[in-house]
């Protein structure tokens, strides 16, 4: 694999976001989710007077801690409603080791740390985002050590029932582009192409 120029393991610095939305912890909650519905974000970093990462607020913290307790947003600080301490990884981390934690954890989002300073945010959707592409490049591995193709998706057999299309009933329903068709109107789709 690393003949063809790829590497064998990706790493937190590979797909993290950076720069990372950042509040003070005296901050009111109101403000907080002002900030994440401007940035279109789902959480933010809660940072001291000095920067210093403290904790982070998500989306989840808001639902739980501020409005199922009916609380006031704008007379409630962060620090009050954020979860701390702010868990971190390493950007040298692989991610099939940081993919772990998060579910140990039951966590969905990692601050990004290197040398005290915060560098990044890593989310577990940062990670599913490229899982495609992976799965991809594995396929692509086995056929090539294999010598085979990989097959992409199985025969079904036909289905009965009524026609997507025409709303007739057919022994020999196929899905087309989402719609089950019969024999008749498979026919006619074909006859357009």
């Amino acid at each position: 694999m690393a003949e063809m120029g790829i590497r064998a393991r990706m790493f937190v610095k590979d797909i993290m976001t950076s720069p990372v939305i950042t509040i003070d912890e005296d901050a009111s909650v109101n403000e907080a989710a002002q900030l994440m519905d401007t940035n279109k974000v789902g959480c933010i970093i809660v940072t001291s007077k000095k920067g210093k990462p403290l904790g982070i607020i998500t989306e989840r913290d808001l639902v739980t801690r501020v409005l199922a307790k009916n609380a006031i947003p704008s007379k409630l600080a962060v620090r009050e409603v954020m979860t701390s301490p702010l868990i971190t990884v390493d950007p040298d981390e692989t991610l099939s080791e940081t993919a772990r934690r998060m579910s140990r954890l039951n966590i969905r989002r990692l601050g990004v740390i290197y040398k005290g300073n915060l560098l990044g945010l890593v989310s577990s959707k940062d990670i599913l985002a490229i899982t495609p592409e992976l799965i991809e490049i594995i396929q692509e591995k086995a056929r090539i050590e294999g010598g085979t193709e990989v097959k992409e998706a199985a025969w079904h057999p036909p289905l009965a029932g009524y026609c997507d299309q025409c709303g007739q009933w057919s022994d020999d329903l196929q899905e087309v582009e989402g719609d089950f068709l019969c024999e008749n109107c498979r026919t006619e789709l074909r006859a357009e192409y």
